[in-house]
């Protein structure tokens, strides 16, 4: 029998701080005699603002301060986005539920209201997503990264600031809708500008593997479509051995009964992309996600891993 208080574990972002309390409103719903509350934990990614995440070590950042109370037992389960998930989740622990998926696309935030192909040359774009920097680099040679760490607020301010040097920065669509600033966003990125991150636009309810109770209640928030989408994604992650450290995107998506799926690894500058899709039934997701991952280390991304991994080191 499941003890009816439930404690949930979470960043003190307040994208973090939205994200958990939807997950409590939805858990209510669906078990009104639940007693639920959150305790903010604090993460080294959320410690160390002044460096690059890759620098840091990469996924896994945002997470690994929240697993440890849920592998003690200090909490019954975590809500973390699922785009800052390692490959691999720890002995012991299971993805609950993912329930319906925000759109997974990146926004352009402007300054002046120009939208990507409109920025003038040499425009400064505020990004700390190696991801993000790589595509945007490849699409125009000419733009000025500037790193750019903290939570969306934060980086709201920075580019805001009237002696910013940003002129835009890009950020993840689904925090922007959740948190109500669609009227911040100049404009939509589609995935032949940028392609998304595995994972993003979805929530990761983390559990404990043998806490039957907690699970059976967070099955109610599963979504199938997003699961079966997002797990293919993460299997696909898994084999390129994929981090922060590394611009890895890939974004699946089901139509019409079959399951679509696009990747992309590319260089820290941008100059080498390699990038490719690969589609089947929505049954064989996972191992047409693994398939995609080697025919794009055929085509180079293995030498791009290694030279990065040995950069990194």
């Amino acid at each position: 029998m499941m003890n009816s208080a439930i404690t949930i574990g979470t960043r003190g972002s307040k994208l973090a701080l939205w994200q958990a309390n939807w997950v409590k409103s939805a858990l209510l719903e669906k078990s009104p005699s639940l007693s639920i509350n959150l305790v903010v934990i604090k993460t080294k990614g959320d410690k160390i603002l002044d460096a690059p995440l890759a620098s840091l070590g990469g996924k896994g950042l945002f997470v690994k301060e929240i697993e440890e109370a849920l592998l003690g037992s200090r909490i019954d389960l975590a809500v973390h986005s699922m785009k800052d998930m390692p490959a691999v989740i720890p002995p012991g622990l299971a993805v609950g539920a993912i329930p319906k998926r925000e759109i997974p696309y990146d926004v352009l935030i402007s300054k002046h209201g120009l939208r990507f192909s409109e920025l003038n040359h040499g425009a400064c774009i505020g990004t700390s997503s190696l991801r993000r920097a790589a595509q945007i680099r490849h699409a125009r040679s000419d733009i000025t990264i500037l790193p750019l760490r903290g939570n969306l607020d934060t980086r709201l301010k920075k580019l805001d600031t009237a002696n910013s040097k940003l002129d835009a920065i890009v950020v993840a669509a689904a925090g922007i809708k959740r948190l109500n600033l669609e009227n911040r966003i100049t404009e939509y990125l589609d995935e032949t500008i940028m392609l998304p991150a595995v994972g993003q636009g979805a929530l990761c309810i983390e559990c404990r593997e043998n806490d039957t109770g907690v699970a059976g209640i967070l099955a109610k928030l599963d979504d199938p479509e997003t699961r079966t989408v997002v797990m293919a994604e993460r299997a696909y992650l898994n084999r390129l051995g994929g981090s922060c450290q590394v611009p890895i995107a890939g974004f699946g998506k089901i139509e019409k009964n079959a399951f679509f799926l696009s990747g992309l690894v590319a260089d820290l500058d941008g100059k080498t992309l390699c990038r490719d899709s690969h589609s089947g039934p929505v049954n064989l997701s996972e191992n047409i996600a693994v398939m995609l991952a080697e025919r794009l280390m055929a085509m180079g991304a293995d030498k791009i891993l290694e030279e990065l991994k040995s950069y990194a080191q």
